[in-house]
């Protein structure tokens, strides 16, 4: 989440009385993340998020995100759901951007996670795979493996001036990747950003799963894989097996994975830990001067992947 777009009051009020909410109440800017401009308003009806979809979402995508959302919630997974406007429709237009009004959700965000978080999490990502088996919409990944390199050009002139050596570690290990990259894995819809901030708790509870606007269809185990490298390294950079232990056991209990699954863990982390360091790369590269927004520093993810490349098979993440 993060604010690119500024929106005013009365620009708002305006756009809430298309929707059964009540007068406004307040709103504030949400500065996490960096994808979308997010708002938290409050109404006489309760309280949302207002998400502005921002240059980089396809418009195109947005019918897949939202009724996503309602997929989930509707087999029992705990995320938002959109709200619709008087007419039905749940997509309106505000300061020239897409626009959608979602509930909220109760909880916070872990900011240490612990071996209960991560089960936790592992049982309720396998439950979001279970329960979005049967979703008919498909959204093939924009960010996937043929994105890397392209993504990569874009910031390969300033790249080792960001990290010292990065150039020549990111070329070695797209050619890797590209020659070993798992093609026949089970593949379904993953959410492909359950980042910490993207997952409340109540306690060491799981209350909710947010922010949608990456799930795509892909191998579900690299799903597991972007949330080992989200949860399970310390601040200082080093893995936390116990942590990994936990969310992975706790996944394979509720969707048990195949021994091919297993085998590619190692270079599932490998391929989502290049993903995040060069998408964060890109982005802290060209912050907009002017926008709420925290960049993400892409050297923690090339730390990651340097781990991850000296990892000798799947028991190195507790299996």
């Amino acid at each position: 989440m993060a604010v690119y777009t500024a929106v005013d009051d009365e620009g708002l009020a305006a756009f809430l009385r298309d929707y059964d909410v009540g007068a406004l109440l307040s709103a504030k800017g949400i500065a996490e993340g960096v994808e979308n401009t997010n708002y938290l308003v409050r109404t006489e009806a309760g309280t949302y998020i207002l998400t502005l979809y921002e240059q980089r979402v396809d418009p195109m995508d947005l019918p897949f995100f939202l009724g996503l959302m309602r997929h989930c919630a509707d087999r029992g997974i705990a995320a938002p759901q959109p709200v619709a406007r008087r007419d039905g429709t749940l997509l309106a237009r505000l300061c020239g951007r897409n626009a959608a009004l979602v509930t909220f959700l109760d909880g916070m965000a872990t900011r240490r996670p612990r071996p209960a978080h991560c089960a936790a999490l592992g049982r309720n990502l396998a439950a979001f795979h279970s329960a979005t088996a049967d979703y008919a919409r498909r959204r093939p990944n924009a960010l996937g493996l043929a994105a890397w390199g392209p993504l990569f050009e874009a910031s390969r002139a300033h790249a080792d001036g960001v990290v010292a050596g990065l150039t020549e570690v990111v070329d070695d290990e797209l050619c890797v990747l590209a020659r070993l990259w798992p093609t026949a894995l089970p593949e379904g819809i993953i959410h492909a950003d359950l980042f910490p901030d993207n997952v409340f708790f109540v306690g060491d509870r799981l209350s909710g799963l947010i922010d949608f606007y990456f799930a795509c269809n892909d191998l579900l185990a690299y799903d597991l894989a972007i949330c080992i490298n989200a949860w399970c390294f310390e601040p200082d950079g080093s893995f936390n097996v116990t942590n990994a232990r936990a969310m992975v056991r706790a996944y394979d209990a509720a969707r048990p994975l195949d021994d091919d699954e297993r085998e590619a863990l190692p270079l599932l982390c490998r391929g989502a830990a290049l993903r995040f360091c060069l998408t964060r790369l890109h982005d802290w590269l060209r912050v907009p001067a002017a926008a709420l927004v925290t960049p993400k520093d892409p050297r923690p993810y090339y730390d990651r992947l340097r781990f991850h490349r000296t990892v000798d098979g799947p028991a190195d993440y507790g299996l």
